[in-house]
């Protein structure tokens, strides 16, 4: 096979890769706010989209006692991860139990990611936060995986002691820590 030749069955190997569905999809149930939660986190994280929405016929006030026509379900993607978002009902609410984890390179990212996620939620330790809908969200830079699982157990120590302290994640804090002697 001639070089031209195994770059294009290399390009068509990648686009057949992209078009596999995705096999695990993250189902979030909220009592009636599906559409404004998937409309909120696809404003805030790029490369993001609304899909498809499927609304409640007869059936889904005869079940649920959902109104036809109202939104039942409603398919978004976050930088190609694909979610569901379900009008379910009040019967279930978020834990921290399940929380998504957002890898930071930056100190801006953990920023913005952190204010805008927090509005209307709330802080809790240590990058967890919860949203306004109580759905459970890590916001973490990339760094911290790095130092917390450096060899050398006392600087890992004390970048998991000033983790501890913390609300928000601070990176000039947790590098301040790693390098002390």
């Amino acid at each position: 096979m001639d070089y031209h030749a195994m770059v294009k069955e290399e390009f068509k190997k990648k686009r057949e890769k992209r078009n596999l569905m995705q096999k695990v999809t993250p189902f979030l149930w909220f009592d009636d706010e599906a559409e404004e939660a998937a409309k909120f986190y696809t404003s805030i994280f790029k490369n993001s989209k609304i899909g498809k929405i499927a609304r409640y016929g007869k059936e889904g006030f005869e079940v649920h006692g959902r109104q036809p026509g109202t939104v039942m379900t409603v398919e978004f993607e976050i930088d190609g991860q694909k979610f569901v978002a379900l009008n379910g009902g009040p019967q279930f609410k978020f834990t921290e139990a399940v929380s998504f984890a957002v890898d930071c390179k930056t100190q801006a990212e953990v920023d913005m990611f952190w204010k805008k996620l927090t509005e209307g939620g709330e802080e809790s330790v240590c990058g967890w936060l919860k949203d306004k809908y109580g759905l459970s969200w890590q916001i973490t830079p990339t760094v911290l995986g790095e130092m917390l699982a450096d060899k050398d157990p006392k600087k890992a120590g004390r970048v998991m002691t000033a983790m501890l302290k913390m609300k928000k994640i601070d990176i000039a804090t947790l590098k301040k820590a790693y390098d002390q002697r």
